[in-house]
């Protein structure tokens, strides 16, 4: 029985990508990584193993390096839309990881759909 934080994140995690596996059907996966100092997002075609577009508060051009709060997700998200959209991407699942969908995650998800993706 998992007792700690790391253990609940990783039975979390699996359970959420293996109901996203379950539903995709070909469709691509919007990955979530947050750490405490950053955040990022990758769009992966899970049947070719490739990574159509990412974007990340490391990148120098977004200007939150190192920084890890809402206001950073919200750029992050907007941006990954925006690389989306150029790769010709309109629907995508959502894995969030083991992260709960609150607070920095919603943020990223909430700027993604106003960006012009569906998930």
């Amino acid at each position: 029985m998992a007792n700690n934080k790391r253990e609940l994140f990783l039975k979390r995690r699996l359970r959420v990508r293996n109901k996203i596996k379950a539903m995709s059907n070909g469709r691509l996966r919007l990955s979530v990584h947050r750490s405490s100092k950053n955040i990022s997002v990758q769009l992966i075609d899970d049947v070719n193993g490739v990574t159509l577009a990412s974007a990340s508060t490391l990148e120098k051009d977004l200007g939150f390096v190192g920084k890890n709060n809402v206001e950073a997700a919200t750029k992050v998200g907007a941006t990954i839309a925006e690389r989306a959209k150029a790769a010709g991407v309109e629907e995508c699942y959502f894995d969030r990881g083991g992260f709960l969908f609150h607070g920095k995650i919603k943020a990223l998800a909430d700027a993604a759909r106003e960006g012009g993706l569906k998930f």
